[in-house]
């Protein structure tokens, strides 16, 4: 039965369900129903903008190459530009939402997001649409931050799992999306269609976020004068994050040892050290420190980085085993690569089913033991094996991830403080990111120490690549599953 706006309780769990907090330059509240389907369709659009952002240009690389005159080192700048920006500055923008407004910075967020869409379709030069894609990314930052934030304002305990798996799915539909769409504007319009088509998702989830999400979550709990919001402390975490992700980047074609690499990396280093500083002498940080005492959060970050860096693996090396080990042509090896998406985009929501009824931490057990089998079948690929074992391995990797991301986000959110909600959800966003960027670079070099040259490699040395390299994946999804079972042997000593 749908909650309303003046008679709700707080939830035990900190969500509003929701008595609206007063404020002197507030109207009094409308007496009408939270509708939260609405709600998270709005939300689910939002999401699925935010990934399309990601990898629906991708497709459209080789005609931006021609139509601008460039090379392609400089045009894969249009993608990069978007990672680096979401990834410095995700966790910043979750803690601005919690201080001074989620809702008002998430509306801000989809128009900034839209407005930087239009900039890059009327772009004539490649640093204007590098610029535009940026502007993406930071309306993006503030949509991943957010997003899953929501769902403990509106949704009660026993339907969050339902709700978190939906967003789930989102993320995963987005992925299997994105190069379909951008294929199909691409053909269909040219490249300027890639961003034009954001416009009528942008559109609609703004109109049903601002319409049905109450002003209410915008209520601080705490709240925190926007001059002592943590500046130092968020330009110092995204300068860190920054050199990071470029070091990430250029090492896939440059080597770990590459002088840029190792300058960027100490960067990194530096200014990691020089946040810390910040943080414990702030008087309002970014972070506080003491968060990361709480298991479940600093456990879950790192379980995401290791399970995304070998989801990322997938998407990176797949293409080169179907294409030139199995032969398959471009059609086949789309088809292929979206049966993992689809599948987890499929499985999302029974995740979240499954984590309502049985807890959110045993079902992320069982996702992450799904994962790891598929990890190592896929170390165990084969010109004998052929599509079929890539395909059984993927599904159980994809089957596993939706099992593990929607009932770690579930478990993360419920047991986050309603104050701190933006920032967690930051953070959670913030590991996905870190382990596709960490993925993308390590996974390929580990494939080309073995495959060499992937233009010259015979279809014998990219299997033994593939193999090498999942090896590694499967190493690092057996060390997530094993950090599961510390949360569950957690919860039964709680118990």
């Amino acid at each position: 039965m749908p909650q309303t706006a003046h008679s709700a309780t707080a939830h035990p769990h900190g969500g509003l369900h929701a008595a609206p907090q007063t404020h002197p330059d507030t109207p009094p509240p409308h007496h009408r129903q939270i509708r939260s389907g609405l709600v998270l369709t709005g939300l689910s659009l939002a999401i699925l903008l935010s990934q399309l952002g990601t990898n629906i240009i991708n497709v459209a690389l080789p005609t931006l190459v021609k139509d601008l005159g460039v090379e392609f080192s400089s045009v894969q700048w249009v993608v990069v530009s978007y990672l680096l920006v979401v990834t410095a500055l995700i966790v910043g923008v979750g803690r601005f939402g919690d201080q001074l407004g989620k809702k008002r910075l998430y509306l801000w967020g989809l128009v900034i997001f839209m407005a930087a869409s239009v900039l890059c379709a009327l772009s004539s030069n490649l640093p204007l649409l590098i610029a535009g894609r940026a502007g993406q990314g930071l309306g993006g930052a503030i949509v991943m931050a957010l997003s899953f934030a929501f769902v403990g304002e509106i949704f009660p305990k026993e339907r969050t799992g339902f709700a978190m798996g939906v967003l789930s799915t989102m993320v995963s539909f987005g992925i299997a999306l994105g190069p379909s769409l951008g294929s199909l504007a691409l053909a269909a319009f040219g490249w300027q269609a890639v961003f034009w088509v954001n416009l009528p998702f942008g559109l609609l989830a703004f109109l049903l976020i601002g319409r049905y999400l109450p002003n209410a979550v915008d209520a601080p709990k705490h709240s925190v004068p926007a001059t002592r919001f943590d500046w130092l402390g968020t330009i110092l975490l995204a300068l860190t994050l920054g050199a990071y992700s470029l070091a990430m980047t250029f090492s896939g074609k440059q080597g770990f040892s590459s002088p840029l690499v190792l300058q960027l990396g100490l960067g990194g280093l530096v200014g990691l050290v020089l946040f810390l500083a910040v943080q414990v002498k702030a008087r309002a940080p970014l972070l506080k420190l003491s968060m990361f005492r709480n298991a479940l959060l600093s456990l879950s970050m790192v379980m995401s980085v290791l399970v995304y860096a070998v989801m990322m693996a997938t998407l990176v090396l797949g293409p080169f085993f179907l294409s030139k080990a199995l032969g398959l042509d471009t059609r086949m090896v789309g088809l292929v690569m979206t049966v993992g998406p689809l599948a987890a985009a499929v499985m999302g929501v029974p995740a979240g089913t499954v984590a309502d009824r049985i807890g959110a931490k045993l079902a992320m057990v069982i996702g992450l033991a799904l994962f790891t089998v598929g990890a190592f079948v896929m170390s165990w690929v084969s010109l004998t094996g052929g599509v079929a074992t890539y395909i059984v391995a993927i599904l159980f990797v994809s089957v596993g991830l939706a099992f593990f991301q929607t009932p770690n986000n579930t478990a993360v959110m419920a047991d986050a403080r309603p104050e701190q909600r933006g920032l967690v959800s930051g953070l959670l966003a913030l590991a996905r990111n870190l382990g596709l960027i960490t993925g993308a670079s390590l996974m390929g070099a580990l494939f080309a120490s073995v495959a060499g040259d992937a233009a010259t490699a015979t279809p014998d040395t990219v299997t033994e690549g593939m193999r090498f390299a999942f090896r590694i994946a499967a190493g690092m999804a057996a060390a997530a599953f094993l950090l599961s079972l510390t949360t569950l042997r957690a919860r039964r000593r709680h118990a």
